[in-house]
């Protein structure tokens, strides 16, 4: 319709051209001439339009390629494989296939933008925690927006940042415990120091104080460097504090034992001796380790220290007091007054520390304890062997008393004992064998004569077997006169005339001195043995102390004197009832 109009159009204005031409007489030639140029002209628009309607298909042509290598690049960087790039050429015109793709581009641009988004958000927030970690950010600064790369936004490179992003996250977790155990640690140490933790925080970081939130908290490594530093220095003083309250303790405890001072007075200072063994961990009481409680306790000690001289004269003379009993105890000789002059001249020159002093007598005392110890079995046998003497001589007392089976108080309690005695009195002999066979083998071990109380034990025990057999000795001539004396009786009941005894020696002999319930003797002297035996037990009478292994220097009287005049009693005893039974028997 607009063709067929067109060239209605063209050709009435060629008749209109023809007629004006008629009218004016153009020759031929020159009408030839117009229409050739009115047909070049027609061509020259024909060309200018089919060339306009050529570039625009190219352009059209340049934005389908465009579309579609955006489409391939924008595909490509997201990672969507299922998306078609090439829409078919044979059944969609070019307008139509950048109508089809236009849908898809748009909306892989706006995929592209999120994306865009994410990995910013996502490499900010990593260059962020790297930053915090190596220390180059301040706290609340922040990153600038790091390049991306627009060509892979795919998935895969996505979660390559995610990890990252969660490595990093996690350690700085870890970092950030750290920091916090660290801050902790400093905390306790300043608490059981006594030091102020403000200042000593502030001073590695600002961010580390407790009033700052967790998020900015600095976590970099130069601030876990001076925070291990921090906690070095820190346990160091603790160490040496430790150390330091350590000897003051055990300087306390030295002087404390010296002053012997009450409990009372010493648990004035259990916060501070509790800590005497304990290691250097095992200390987190607050102000356990504090300079003031350092400072006490060494004010204690100088305190202390400047009294304990006034005080070792008291504990000096009584540990050699202890020392005297142990050696009396053990029957063992002490020149007590030169030790107590060399106690007195060294604790007055103060040649020798208190303490060494009291060393040396605590050692003194252990050893005189363990020669105690090694005198025990032969002084325990010694204790036996004197008692056993002392009851000896009850025994010849008591056998020497007339009203001994008389009905009286306490006979049979004497009864009792006079058993028990016999059985002890024969066991005599093997008790002084053995004690000279172990006597012996003491003295062998030991190097040393064996003394009791100053006196060499075996020669006691020589001289007592060497009175024994002198009062055997004394029996047997006793022995002997009795029987002479009862063949001189015989004699002269048997005269030729039957001559009685003379009442005149009736009465002689009735004068013999008889024992008394005490063991004395009354209306006579004892004979020249019993003279003779107490001589011999004089000499002796310095041997023996009686039971409690005292000596008696005003009147020493021995075991072995009491038996030895308890014998010759006996035997004169029994020389008076031989002459009474002699006398009583005559006509």
């Amino acid at each position: 319709m607009d063709a067929s109009h067109g060239q209605t159009s063209c050709g009435t204005l060629l008749q209109k051209l023809q007629l004006v031409w008629d009218e004016v007489g153009e020759s031929d030639e020159d009408r030839d001439k117009v229409l050739f140029q009115l047909d070049q002209e027609c061509l020259d628009v024909y060309k200018r339009k089919v060339d306009q309607a050529m570039k625009s298909r190219d352009l059209l042509l340049q934005a389908l390629d465009y579309s579609k290598m955006e489409l391939a690049r924008l595909a490509s960087a997201l990672g969507e494989k299922s998306i078609a790039t090439s829409p078919e050429k044979t059944t969609r015109t070019i307008k139509q296939q950048l109508a089809a793709l236009a849908p898809t581009l748009e909306q892989l641009g706006k995929q592209k933008k999120e994306r865009i988004k994410e990995f910013a958000d996502i490499m900010s927030r990593i260059e962020q925690i790297r930053g915090e970690l190596a220390g180059s950010l301040e706290i609340g600064q922040q990153v600038t927006i790091p390049q991306i790369n627009e060509d892979d936004l795919t998935d895969e490179k996505l979660r390559d940042f995610q990890c990252q992003l969660q490595e990093l996250e996690k350690k700085k977790r870890e970092r950030l415990k750290k920091v916090f155990e660290h801050v902790s640690t400093v905390h306790g140490l300043c608490t059981v120091l006594g030091m102020e933790y403000f200042s000593i925080i502030t001073e590695v970081h600002n961010s580390l104080d407790d009033s700052v939130s967790k998020d900015r908290k600095s976590i970099s490594s130069d601030t876990l460097s001076k925070l291990d530093r921090t906690i070095a220095t820190l346990n160091e003083d603790k160490r040496l504090r430790l150390n330091k309250l350590k000897e003051l303790v055990t300087q306390l405890n030295d002087l404390w034992d010296l002053m012997d001072t009450p409990i009372e007075e010493r648990s004035l200072f259990d916060h501070v001796t509790c800590n005497r063994t304990v290691a250097v961990e095992e200390v987190t009481a607050p102000g356990a380790l504090a300079l003031d409680i350092i400072n006490q306790v060494e004010i204690e000690v100088q305190r202390l220290d400047e009294l304990k001289y006034g005080k070792m004269k008291e504990i000096v003379f009584k540990k050699q007091t202890i020392l005297e009993d142990i050696y009396a105890g053990a029957h063992i000789v002490l020149d007590t007054a030169a030790a107590h002059d060399k106690m007195f001249a060294l604790i007055e020159s103060g040649s020798m520390e208190p303490s060494d002093l009291i060393a040396d007598m605590d050692s003194q005392i252990m050893k005189a304890k363990e020669e105690a110890l090694s005198r025990k079995e032969i002084l325990d046998k010694v204790e036996r062997w004197i008692s056993a003497c002392e009851e000896e001589s009850w025994l010849e007392d008591y056998n020497r008393d007339e009203n001994r089976y008389n009905s009286g108080r306490g006979a049979h309690l004497n009864l009792k004992r006079a058993e028990k005695a016999r059985i002890q009195v024969n066991k005599i002999s093997v008790l002084v064998e053995t004690l000279v066979a172990k006597t012996r083998a003491w003295e062998e071990n030991h190097g040393l004569s064996f003394t009791y109380d100053g006196v060499p034990l075996l020669a006691m025990l020589d001289e007592y077997v060497m009175l024994r057999q002198e009062k055997e000795e004394e029996k047997k001539k006793l022995r002997e006169q009795k029987r002479y004396t009862e063949q001189l009786l015989n004699i002269e009941r048997e005269g030729p005339f039957g001559t009685r005894v003379s009442p005149y020696r009736l009465a002689s002999a009735k004068k013999v001195a008889g024992p008394k319930p005490n063991g004395s003797t009354t209306n006579g002297s004892p004979g020249r043995r019993l003279s003779i035996s107490t001589q011999q037990n004089e000499s002796k009478s310095s041997w023996f102390g009686g039971k409690d292994g005292k000596k008696d220097a005003a009147a020493p009287k021995t075991s072995t004197s009491l038996n030895e005049t308890a014998t010759a009693k006996e035997d004169e005893t029994s020389i008076h009832q031989s002459d009474n039974d002699a006398i009583s028997c005559s006509p």
